[in-house]
């Protein structure tokens, strides 16, 4: 078996997202054989329905997983990995789609080059389509090639979406990868561990892969829930980095990316994007990423990645919560005021 996609699926029958998903996966150009493991993690709609339609359509090419109990995307897709047979391993989320030729292009790419890890483009849209949207470049030219050790501290930094790679199977077997679960964020703590252990990374300078914007997707929809997760998230690409024997080595990039999952990140979504934000879960933010990390504002990534309305906000709440919390509320509001006045 040349290639494995697994499919993690909950809830998505709506509105034609997950037949338009399974359409664009039945009708690759790919002539080698792979298979399409669609894993439904406990749909209470009509979404195991419409997976056994497409299993019996496709016998041999979808093969359907029900899971009993929802462990979210990292649980569907670590149930999807333990059965999958393919060389390759791909992941796409059910609402999403990709080009007819997207695993032929990838896999075309692994062969000429040798590499275990390949990737594209990805092309934002909000409706179904197969027209190019804003195309979004996932990663760069200088984390391509062999993977020194410059180059898995890039791809650490900013290993990009999953969902537009491809991983050779047998990296993910030998160094026991998999995903957090019953969480959401699962790719914040996968995508940068699975970056350490891939020995080449290429890339089709094409965007292939077309993820769809809707209000009701994980990025456009916050919740303390979910901020929590991210959090979590966080903390589990910490242990992981422990565990593996990597924090003494990345030691800078394992301190960013920590800081900026578990606090900047969070602490800004959190806080726009929740309708009654907490002060005691914005202090805890702060305080537990700098017990962890107590010089994390000096570190080289966060003065180069982190903007400088973001550390002029953080210096802020480092020097009172309180101060800060009002002043980010007060600035929300005339912003929203000023949008309702520009507006009319």
């Amino acid at each position: 078996m040349r290639l494995s996609v697994i499919v993690p699926v909950y809830n998505m029958a709506a509105d034609d997202k997950l037949t338009y998903c399974l359409d664009s996966l039945v009708n690759q150009t790919l002539q080698e054989p792979y298979e399409i493991l669609a894993v439904d993690d406990a749909s209470t709609d009509d979404s195991l329905k419409i997976l056994r339609e497409y299993e019996a359509r496709y016998p041999g090419l979808v093969k359907v997983i029900p899971c009993e109990v929802n462990r979210r995307q990292g649980g569907a897709k670590n149930t999807g990995l333990k059965a999958a047979a393919g060389e390759w391993i791909g992941f796409i989320d059910s609402d999403d789609w990709v080009t007819p030729d997207y695993y032929e292009k990838l896999l075309k790419r692994a062969d000429e080059t040798g590499a275990d890890l390949v990737g594209c483009d990805y092309s934002l849209v909000d409706r179904h389509t197969m027209e190019t949207g804003q195309v979004v470049r996932s990663n760069f030219p200088e984390q391509t090639g062999v993977m020194d050790e410059e180059k898995h501290r890039l791809l650490f930094m900013r290993p990009g979406s999953m969902v537009i790679k491809i991983y050779k199977h047998q990296v993910i077997l030998e160094n026991h990868l998999g995903f957090p679960e019953e969480i959401f964020y699962e790719d914040n703590c996968a995508g940068p561990l699975w970056s350490l252990y891939f020995t080449r990374f290429e890339r089709v300078e094409e965007p292939l892969y077309y993820y769809y914007q809707h209000s009701v997707s994980t990025v456009h929809h916050i919740t303390e829930e979910k901020c929590r997760d991210r959090m979590r998230a966080a903390e589990l690409l910490y242990q992981e980095c422990e565990r593996r024997g990597f924090l003494e080595k990345y030691h800078d990039e394992i301190e960013y990316r920590f800081c900026e999952l578990y606090y900047v990140i969070t602490l800004f979504s959190y806080m726009s994007g929740v309708k009654h934000p907490g002060l005691s879960f914005v202090r805890r933010m702060r305080r537990e990423a700098e017990e962890r990390f107590p010089a994390f504002r000096a570190n080289r990534y966060y003065l180069q990645y982190t903007g400088e309305e973001e550390k002029k906000l953080i210096a802020l709440q480092a020097g009172s919560d309180l101060i800060f919390y009002w002043y980010y509320r007060l600035k929300l509001w005339v912003r929203k005021i000023r949008t309702v006045k520009n507006g009319q």
